[in-house]
């Protein structure tokens, strides 16, 4: 199977929705650390976000949604995680590749691990290599905006716009208050409005 098949395949997975919160606006940042597992701290988050209109508290959430992902619930994995990023600081790419192929082995379903390894590969210009690994987060987890947002790039670079438009759109989806993304979305519709007269 082809990497575009797959990314066709992964840009059509259904995202799972949220529940909502049940705790007032004011307090959700509370309501949100005090629930027990990450996977509903998650869910609860992705539901502000998608409620979220304002740019500035959608990019708090949306910075309280990493910081959950990047914590891997493994001391170890945590400690490789934090060796990779100071081998990045030093323009160690190698190594760096090298620690994250580790945190993979070692923990397969730690998203951040495949993360962070596909977007080492999108700056080594490892483009096949790094859209394999975002199909492996958003496997791991669909609403992962950052891997969409990856996946748009690659896409856009390789003249796939009409591809690129959908991660783009499934990214909203996620993320509505991004601007960044909603430019994006709109110069890609533009140009396929301007390419079909």
């Amino acid at each position: 199977m082809s990497a575009f098949s797959i990314l066709v395949i992964a840009l059509s997975a259904s995202i799972t929705g949220a529940p909502a919160l049940l705790a007032a606006d004011t307090s959700q940042a509370s309501a949100t650390s005090e629930l027990a597992t990450p996977k509903q701290r998650l869910d609860a988050l992705f539901s502000e976000l998608k409620r979220e209109r304002d740019p500035e508290k959608a990019r708090e959430i949306s910075d309280r949604i990493r910081g959950e992902w990047r914590d891997s619930g493994s001391a170890s994995i945590n400690l490789l995680m934090q060796w990779a990023a100071k081998a990045l600081e030093a323009d160690r790419k190698a190594s760096a590749l090298d620690i994250f192929d580790q945190v993979i082995y070692l923990s397969p379903q730690y998203v951040e691990g495949w993360n962070q390894r596909a977007t080492l590969h999108y700056r080594m210009g490892n483009y096949r290599k790094s859209m394999s690994d975002i199909n492996q987060v958003l496997a791991i987890e669909p609403r992962h905006f950052g891997a969409l947002a990856g996946m748009a790039a690659i896409l856009t670079a390789a003249g796939k716009d009409e591809l690129a438009l959908r991660a783009w759109e499934q990214f909203l989806e996620i993320y509505p208050a991004d601007r960044q993304a909603q430019e994006q979305l709109g110069d890609l519709e533009e140009k396929l409005a301007g390419n079909r007269t």
